[in-house]
């Protein structure tokens, strides 16, 4: 999809409104209070009628997209920009490109990443690659010491020829790294590649991952490939990662960190995907709203800048 095709595509309301009825009901529309089929379309108000409980809805309603004022087709664009730039689209650069105030571009690009984040995600298997990294700069002070003192956990974990998962983790103890294994990897996987870590073998042991699947690299006597031995293929996404940080977000609070992680596997998944934009607007009909209120609950914590 490039911006002429959206452009000639989808250029008006109706269109975009039809796409995302097929979307999100492709056996035909229902009510999504009573699931009955037998609803009625009001043309003048765009909008369904159900005949049982008479609840009016549209394709939207319930969705990313509820209660926004912006037309549908900048929605569109938005979504476009997003998913095609490899290493993030800044909400300063969304602001500029579609014309709107920062403060909406930024609650738009968080509503797309919301509905990036997925819930049924199969186990990976085959040959895995697990390693971690940290994003931020440096922190002076007292009590900041040891492995990625002051900076934020990242838990990569890939599949070779297959799909990555990031995790922000609160540290790299083995119990930590042990809950992503159970969770992430499966019990027939054929092989987990690590670096030498002193924390990975016994995050394999509570895992209950086998001895013999699990490989590792020497990294800190200056080995990084020994035969098929590396974690050369996560890493790289490690290095994606890190330049969308510096050259296109800059900063990056430690709250919506997550949010950044799930864009950018959800993105690195689909890359060879012809159909990333439609499959990213069916996420968006399917998850649950999400308010500029919730989104701003907390305080943000300080940013993170490499």
């Amino acid at each position: 999809m490039t911006l002429l095709d959206l452009t000639q595509l989808f250029d008006t309301d109706d269109k975009c409104r039809e796409i995302l009825t097929k979307l999100r009901w492709p056996r035909g529309v229902e009510c999504p209070r009573c699931k009955t089929q037998d609803v009625l379309w009001i043309q003048s108000r765009k909008q369904f009628d159900c005949r049982e409980c008479e609840y009016q809805f549209s394709a939207t309603s319930g969705t990313i997209f509820n209660d926004s004022h912006l037309p549908l087709q900048t929605w569109f664009m938005a979504v476009l920009l997003l998913v095609e730039a490899r290493k993030g689209f800044s909400a300063n650069q969304m602001k500029r490109t579609i014309g709107v105030s920062y403060k909406t571009a930024w609650y738009l690009c968080h509503r797309i990443r919301a509905a990036m984040k997925e819930a049924d995600r199969p186990m990976l298997d085959g040959t895995v690659e697990m390693d971690e990294t940290y994003i931020g700069g440096r922190h002076k002070g007292a009590g900041l010491r040891g492995r990625g003192a002051g900076k934020e956990t990242v838990i990569g974990i890939r599949q070779r020829s297959g799909d990555l998962r990031f995790f922000h983790a609160s540290d790299v103890k083995a119990g930590t790294l042990a809950s992503y294994i159970r969770e992430n990897i499966s019990e027939d996987v054929d092989v987990i590649m690590t670096d030498d870590f002193s924390s990975y073998p016994f995050a394999m042991k509570k895992a209950g991952v086998a001895a013999t699947k699990h490989k590792r690299i020497n990294h800190s006597s200056g080995v990084y490939v020994d035969g098929d031995i590396h974690t050369n293929t996560v890493e790289s996404a490690f290095s994606l990662l890190k330049r969308g940080i510096v050259g296109s977000w800059h900063k990056v609070s430690a709250k919506h960190l997550p949010a950044y992680l799930d864009e950018m596997s959800f993105r690195f998944n689909r890359r060879k995907r012809a159909d990333i934009f439609v499959d990213t607007l069916r996420h968006m009909v399917t998850a649950l709203p999400l308010t500029f209120e919730n989104l701003t609950a907390e305080p943000n914590a300080s940013s993170i800048a490499n």
